[in-house]
């Protein structure tokens, strides 16, 4: 299972808890915390015997680790009659975060309970102004990718977007990719991101070009000798070729090309870190968030469930056509 890429297989409950526990654990995520408010009685007081009773509970239905040291806290009231919140920190090289669990105030239960904001629809909080975008500005479904143009598997989704998705729906569904590259093991990423924005700023179709070549290409633009100042200047030399035979304005795109303007890169990673994002690539199908590579007949359940509760019936399956190939600027010389 790959740390910052999405899940690769299904998970049981249990797992789903212990490996959200120790994601963030690694990538520094801090779990929600529960208000307090009055209980009905007071915190029972800590002892080794019901700390131990307790640790072997978590352990055991969460499948810690070994490795993974727990320390349990002390109980605090809560908002839930006859429950206090209880936290229990896991840590693991060098890294900790902390879980606030409930403690029954006779010290015989423990239970775990979040709460999530339903107030708010994902969609409406995704800023997409000015974004390229592929499909229909009408389209019943809009799909918005956080995509870094480093990450192999963000390169295996868009390969599986383009063409075969997008053209099953054809008009019925519009892409918009939004910039979240994973800066601390991808060297290259924000410059890239950086590159595409530039092309962006006067041309979606150049855009698209650009991100296309560069998801099929990542190997090239890294090189054999991983050198993040060649692939920088490999990056720069394939946006303004492209800019060139879309026929940009060259002297305007240098000048973005070599400014390296991180901001507004940024802003979309501060928005996607608002909406859970912590890898790549995670898909916002109407709002509905799907984190990493999914098979494609998964991506289709997600996108014709979007559509009829959009009330638009989805296209019949069909047999697999053969995947056209993407048009794309030719690598530099």
């Amino acid at each position: 299972m790959e740390l910052w890429y999405g899940k690769v297989v299904v998970l049981s409950v249990r797992r789903t808890l212990v490996w959200c526990l120790l994601f963030s654990l690694a990538a520094g995520c801090k779990a929600q915390s529960l208000p307090g408010s009055a209980s009905s009685s007071p915190a029972p007081v800590p002892t080794p015997q019901l700390n131990r009773r307790i640790e072997v509970l978590v352990r055991s239905q969460f499948e810690v680790p070994p490795n993974v040291d727990l320390v349990i806290g002390a109980a605090s009231k809560s908002e839930f009659p006859g429950y206090d919140n209880l936290p229990i920190t896991f840590s693991s090289n060098g890294k900790q975060t902390t879980v606030n669990f409930l403690l029954s105030t006779d010290g015989n239960t423990v239970a775990r309970l979040e709460k999530f904001d339903i107030s708010k629809n994902p969609a409406d909080m995704l800023s997409i102004q000015n974004r390229p975008t592929r499909g229909a500005t009408d389209a019943k479904v809009t799909i918005v990718n956080f995509d870094d143009l480093e990450c192999p598997y963000c390169a295996r989704m868009h390969e599986q977007i383009f063409p075969g998705t997008f053209d099953r729906y054809k008009d019925l569904v519009k892409f918009v990719y939004k910039d979240y590259p994973l800066v601390e093991i991808h060297p290259w990423a924000m410059h890239a991101a950086v590159n595409s924005a530039c092309l962006a700023e006067q041309s979606g179709d150049a855009y698209w070009k650009f991100v296309d070549y560069v998801h099929m290409h990542a190997d090239d633009v890294t090189g054999p000798a991983h050198d993040v100042h060649e692939a920088g200047k490999t990056l720069d030399k394939l946006a303004h070729d492209e800019g060139q035979r879309s026929k940009l304005d060259l002297a305007k795109l240098d000048v973005c090309i070599a400014k390296q303007d991180e901001s507004a890169v940024r802003a979309s990673m501060k928005q996607g870190n608002s909406l859970g994002v912590n890898g790549t690539p995670t898909l916002f199908i109407n709002g509905e968030r799907i984190s990493g590579v999914l098979p494609e007949s998964e991506l289709r359940s997600a996108i014709d469930r979007a559509l009829r509760e959009a009330g638009v019936q989805p296209p019949p399956a069909v047999a697999e056509a053969v995947k056209k190939p993407v048009t794309t600027p030719q690598p530099p010389k």
